[in-house]
């Protein structure tokens, strides 16, 4: 069953965060997770959530994005992230359809 994990970033170094995608979207590939969302318009419609930047990943199971996040190539990777930037990230498993 597919998880989706959805990311509110706020940058505050662009050029060092730039560094850090370019290292994520090959691991991220690697670990066989896709792009849902990045970066694009978004709006609230309700609640007083106020996001920054959204980012929502497909992973290929909860498990999957649990071993690409603990694991040592994202860790290294995260480390590079929050030097630049903050976030809230949560993940959510997908429905069987």
């Amino acid at each position: 069953m597919s998880a989706y994990v959805i990311f509110d970033v706020e940058i505050r170094d662009m050029t060092r965060y730039q560094e850090f995608m370019k290292g994520v979207k090959p691991a991220l590939d690697a670990a066989g997770a896709r792009y849902l969302a990045r970066g694009g318009a978004h709006r609230v419609y309700e609640g007083d959530w106020q996001p920054r930047r959204i980012v929502v990943l497909e992973f290929p199971s909860l498990a999957a994005w649990e071993s690409f996040y603990n694991g040592p190539v994202y860790q290294g990777l995260k480390a590079v992230r929050d030097e630049c930037s903050t976030a809230r990230l949560v993940a959510v498993e997908g429905i069987d359809s």
